[in-house]
């Protein structure tokens, strides 16, 4: 993890933006052979983007999910930027998907999955407190939490102040 920042800060990014998540879950363990290739292929498709920010990647990095396996959480710049990568013959997923399909679907040894969600503007909140860049404060800007409020319902602009359920306000004390 990079270096951690003290204190409660907030992430912040300009406009809409999309948040793909993108895994695997090994069906088949002792086939190797099949699930191997699904996973190293992720690291290449992350190589490539983190070497040409111009394909509109902000932030792409790996998960582990619980119960699931592996998986990557990527940050873009709009759902047009993700579906010309997906799609693009020069770019690495269009061959891993299709190698896909044609050697590991119909046998059930490694399942694939994504979610795709489309962000607007202003539509999301972040906190972290005491650490480094991740998420969406790696994909935009970390700044302090000031910025946009104590709570998520006021970084959501749901609340018109912060206000913390008791014993809860970050370094004590009472409401002033």
């Amino acid at each position: 993890m990079s270096q951690v920042h003290r204190g409660r800060h907030t992430a912040h990014i300009e406009g809409d933006f999309v948040v793909f998540l993108i895994g695997m879950h090994v069906n088949r363990p002792w086939r190797i052979h099949k699930w191997w290739p699904v996973f190293r292929s992720m690291f290449g498709m992350i190589k490539d983007l983190r070497e040409h920010p111009e394909k509109g990647a902000l932030c792409s990095y790996f998960a582990l999910i619980s119960g699931v396996g592996p998986a990557v959480v990527q940050y873009w710049r709009s759902f047009e930027h993700l579906e010309a990568f997906a799609r693009n013959t020069d770019d690495p997923h269009l061959p891993s998907w299709r190698r896909y399909n044609q050697r590991v679907l119909k046998s059930g040894d490694v399942g694939i999955w994504h979610e795709t969600y489309l962000v607007k503007d202003g539509q999301y909140e972040t906190v972290y407190a005491n650490m480094g860049r991740i998420g969406l404060a790696r994909a935009g800007e970390l700044k302090p939490v000031q910025a946009k409020g104590h709570t998520a319902g006021r970084r959501l602009g749901r609340t018109a102040e912060d206000d913390f359920p008791d014993g809860t306000r970050p370094g004590g004390g009472s409401p002033s």
